[in-house]
Parts: structure tokens; C-alpha cells; sequence
């Protein structure tokens, strides 16, 4: 089993920045992946990026246009989405998934392992 605790989230302008982090526990010293989904209201769960155990591949959405950088540091357990130059678009609760390293997925289905979310709104 593996734990997910996002934080970070908050209210912003837009053109400003936030930070997610992501804090796994539990069975970390598994191979996980991690990436970061968004549901705004009304809408579908869309993927945002994601990332491999080892840090070194990345994936992001074509949404997000280089505004934002997923890393993670393994010896704390941590993942994190810097996000810039938001946009009110960008308003939404943003989730925290894992799943054993079995490459990048960029569907629900893909990860078993949920966070409860944070809450990011942009005002315009």
C-alpha cells in the first residue's frame, strides 16, 4: 500500500506560481510512478504530468505548455509540480496517483493509488 498527502494548493492571480507536493509513504521503497491529475468542476479528471521512479523521464500534457516541471526527491519521498504563469483555467483539484514503475500512463486506470487532492484556484 502506498499513502498520497498533496499540499501546496491555494489561491493565486493569474501569471502567479504554486508549488504541489506530493508526500508518499507506506510501501515507498517500491519502484513508483507518480503523476499529477486535475478535475475541475463539472469536468473529467485530466492527466496533467507524470514522472518515473528514477526521475529521469518526464511527461506532461499538452495543456501545460512548458508552464510546469514535475520532479521529485526520492530521499525524502516527495514529488512536486511547479506550476507558473497560471491561468484561470488552470482552477481545478489537483491529485496526486501512483503505481509501480511500469512506464508513464497518462489515464485514471493507470495508477491505483489516490491522494484526496488540493484545491488550486487562479483568479482571473
Amino acid at each position: 500500500q502506498v499513502q498520497l498527502v498533496e499540499s501546496g494548493g491555494g489561491l493565486v492571480q493569474a501569471g502567479g506560481s504554486l508549488r504541489l507536493s506530493c508526500a508518499a509513504s507506506g510501501r515507498t521503497s517500491s519502484y513508483i510512478a507518480v503523476a499529477w491529475f486535475r478535475q475541475a468542476p463539472e469536468k473529467d479528471r485530466d492527466f496533467v504530468s507524470a514522472i518515473r521512479w528514477n526521475g529521469r523521464t518526464t511527461h506532461y500534457a499538452d495543456f501545460v505548455e512548458g508552464r510546469f516541471t514535475i520532479s521529485r526527491d526520492n530521499a525524502k519521498n516527495m514529488v512536486y509540480l511547479q506550476m507558473n504563469s497560471l491561468k484561470p483555467e488552470d482552477t481545478a483539484v489537483y491529485y496526486c496517483a501512483a503505481e509501480p514503475d511500469r512506464g508513464l500512463g497518462t489515464s485514471e486506470s493507470w495508477y491505483g493509488y489516490w491522494g484526496q487532492g488540493t484545491q488550486v484556484t487562479v483568479s482571473s
